[in-house]
């Protein structure tokens, strides 16, 4: 076999394996990432939540001043 096939298929592999390596990097920290926003939304939904609830609450406190000072 030509010396130059062998380098053209031992670069050929070492791209390939480099070019995998890579999507494969990128690919865990894309999902690390998603999980990390994933995350802050749950807390930013659980804190929005609670607003609404505690808004209510206000709402019908100030219902209750209202007929107490009738």
């Amino acid at each position: 076999m030509d010396t130059t096939v062998i380098a053209a298929a031992l670069s050929l592999a070492g791209s390939l394996i480099g070019t995998f390596a890579g999507i494969m990097a990128s690919s865990k920290m894309t999902n690390y990432r998603i999980g990390q926003l994933e995350a802050k939304v749950s807390k930013h939904n659980e804190v929005v939540e609670r607003t609404y609830k505690l808004e209510g609450q206000v709402l019908e406190l100030q219902h209750d001043v209202r007929d107490l000072k009738k």
